[in-house]
């Protein structure tokens, strides 16, 4: 089973890209990040042409997220417990062919000195002991999405000059090593262990020409399904076409036996 997660930044901006890409890659399960679209506008029907059922969680202008599957999948919830005061479009969760896969677009948190970084941490801890029970049901979980965490110190190019930034902070990279620590394995890091391997560019300062980027976009396996993994990569062709989305997807190649 071919998954993968790509933060498109924008799914109108990027209709003929994805509908290609998808034509070309097959995945079977997709999952989408900044969708920065309601559900009713979402282009559905364009993506079920092409042999994919929608399931959505979107916003106007901004965050939005969605899963795409090649069967039908059951909608599980487009709510993270923990703060019924949050309305952002961030989080959405489908059970399909007997796994469950939680798509998440995690707060950026910057500036660190605002509400947006004590809104980023509260987020983390309420997906952290949401990720932390659904361990407890011994099931095939996958969370995947721009998780706006740069983990490790090869995770970017540059490390000294993220240390004020809550991507890079020590109590954002402490609670992403909690999910680590449940038991929840890094799909790419386990089986690529190298320097420069990044998933989001900036459009500023030729980050993409002198490959100035960092490792935020992930997938995390529970113990059941990481007794699946056959094969992980991130594919960076997307990144050099016109009008690209900054990040670029990451793939999972999971076993069905």
């Amino acid at each position: 089973m071919k998954i993968v997660t790509f933060n498109v930044n924008g799914v109108r901006a990027r209709m003929d890209t994805l509908i290609e890409w998808l034509k070309r890659t097959d995945p079977e399960v997709v999952a989408l990040q900044e969708i920065k679209i309601q559900d009713i506008d979402f282009p559905s029907s364009a993506f079920e042409k092409i042999g994919y059922h929608c399931y959505l969680n979107g916003q106007k202008s901004f965050n939005g997220v969605a899963i795409l599957t090649k069967e039908e999948a059951k909608l599980s919830s487009k709510v993270l417990p923990g703060d019924n005061d949050d309305k952002q479009a961030r989080f959405i969760e489908v059970y399909y062919k007997k796994k469950r896969f939680i798509c998440i677009y995690l707060p950026n948190g910057n500036p660190k000195d605002t509400e947006k970084f004590s809104y980023k941490l509260g987020w983390m801890d309420r997906l952290n002991e949401y990720c932390h029970q659904a361990l407890k049901h011994e099931e095939e979980i996958v969370v995947l999405g721009d998780f706006n965490v740069i983990p490790q110190y090869n995770d970017c190019k540059y490390p000294e000059r993220w240390t004020e930034d809550a991507l890079f902070s020590h109590e954002v990279r402490a609670k992403f090593n909690h999910l680590l620590n449940l038991g929840y394995l890094d799909a790419i890091r386990i089986l690529d262990e190298s320097d420069s391997i990044f998933t989001q560019w900036d459009y500023r300062d030729r980050a993409w020409e002198e490959n100035n980027g960092v490792r935020i976009d992930h997938i995390l396996l529970s113990p059941n399904a990481a007794d699946k993994l056959e094969d992980s990569w991130i594919d960076t062709t997307l990144r050099a076409q016109t009008k690209p989305s900054d990040h670029v997807p990451v793939w999972a190649l999971l076993s069905t036996t």
